[in-house]
């Protein structure tokens, strides 16, 4: 996944769920993550029309981020590249 630009990163939101968002384009999309500081919670979102193995992506989180535990979905678009 090639970046486009820098990335954005933002402190908002309220309650249980205020923390950190991070926005990095990508030339074939964007990465999103949200990191909640009150539950000690991340929801990452990786959004790209060309393929990639989302093995990667998780031993990525595993590598950088220590998760306790993870739950995660998969959904597989059928947009052609051209």
């Amino acid at each position: 996944m090639v970046p486009y630009g820098e990335p954005w990163c933002e402190r908002f939101g309220e309650g249980n769920k205020a923390g950190y968002t991070l926005v990095q384009l990508i030339m074939t999309s964007n990465i999103i993550a949200h990191f909640a500081e009150e539950t000690n919670d991340m929801y990452l979102d990786v959004f790209s029309c060309k393929e990639f193995d989302p093995a990667v992506v998780e031993q990525v989180v595993y590598d950088h981020f220590y998760p306790l535990t993870t739950k995660k979905t998969l959904v597989e678009r059928q947009a052609e590249m051209r």
